[in-house]
C-alpha cells in the first residue's frame, strides 16, 4: 500500500487543543516531517527548528496570509468545537463554513496536498439523522471529499489517549486517563492514542489506503504501517 516517500510539509490547525497538540508533537519528532506550519488564533507555546507559527484571528478569511500557505503537501485539521449549547446555524458556521473555507483555499494553493480532518465516531454521512452535530460533521466530510486534494481522509476516533508531556488536556480527559491501560485490552480496536492519530496522519502521505473514512481500527492500522506503537 505504500507510495513513494517524500518529505512531509504539514499545516496543523487546532494546536492549542488536546488533539492538535498531540498531532503536532508527533510531527515535530517524526523524521519524515520536514516542516510544520501551525496556524492558530493564539500562540501554541512550542518552539522547534521545524516549526513556524502564524497567529491569525479570523479563519473565515485567510486572504491576508494566503501566500504563506503555499508549498505544503499535508494539512492535519484538528480545529473544532463542541456543539453543546449551540444552535445549528452557529455550529454550522464554526464547523462547516470555517472548515470548507480553509480547505477550499488550501486545495487551490496546494493540489498535491493530503487533507486529514478530525470528526468523530457517530458522524452522519447521510446528513439526515436526528443529531445536529453529526449531520453537520457529515456534510463537512462529504464536501471535503469533493475538493481536488490528492487525497482526503476523515478521522473518526472515539476516545483518544493523550501523549505524555501534553499540557493542553481538559480536566475531564485527565480524570479518566488512568482507565486507558485497563480498558485497552478489552476494546483494542476502539481506544486509541494521540500518538497513533499523529502517526496515521503522517502515514496518509505515503499510502493508498482503500478507505477515506477512518474509524479507530483504520487509524491503528495506518499508525502500524508507519512503525508506531500504541504507547
Amino acid at each position: 500500500m505504500a507510495g513513494t516517500k517524500q518529505k512531509v510539509k504539514a499545516i496543523v490547525t487546532g494546536a492549542t487543543g488536546m488533539v492538535g497538540e498531540g498531532v503536532l508533537m508527533e510531527c515535530l519528532r517524526h523524521p519524515d516531517v520536514e516542516q510544520v506550519l501551525v496556524v492558530s488564533r493564539r500562540p501554541c507555546g512550542v518552539t522547534h527548528p521545524k516549526l513556524k507559527e502564524i497567529i491569525h484571528s479570523n479563519f473565515h478569511d485567510l486572504t491576508p496570509i494566503e501566500e504563506e500557505l503555499r508549498g505544503y503537501n499535508a494539512c492535519y485539521f484538528c480545529l473544532g468545537v463542541s456543539s453543546v449549547g449551540m444552535s445549528e446555524a452557529d455550529y454550522t458556521r464554526v464547523t462547516y463554513d470555517l472548515t470548507m473555507h480553509v480547505a477550499g483555499l488550501l486545495a487551490g494553493l496546494n493540489p498535491d496536498m493530503v487533507f486529514c480532518y478530525v470528526t468523530g465516531s457517530g458522524t452522519d454521512s447521510t446528513e439526515k439523522g436526528s443529531r445536529m452535530w453529526a449531520r453537520v460533521k457529515g456534510k463537512t466530510e462529504n464536501d471535503l471529499m469533493k475538493l481536488p486534494f490528492r487525497r482526503a481522509f476523515m478521522f473518526r476516533p472515539c476516545y483518544m489517549h493523550p501523549t505524555k508531556g501534553q499540557t493542553r488536556v481538559p480536566k475531564w480527559a485527565s480524570a479518566v486517563t488512568w482507565l486507558y491501560p485497563l480498558l485497552r485490552p478489552v476494546f483494542p480496536n476502539h481506544l486509541i492514542t494521540l500518538r497513533q492519530v499523529g502517526l496515521a496522519m503522517i502515514q496518509t502521505s505515503y499510502t493508498a489506503y482503500e478507505r477515506h473514512i477512518l474509524d479507530p481500527k483504520d487509524i491503528i492500522a495506518l499508525a502500524k504501517e508507519g512503525g508506531g506503537q500504541p504507547y
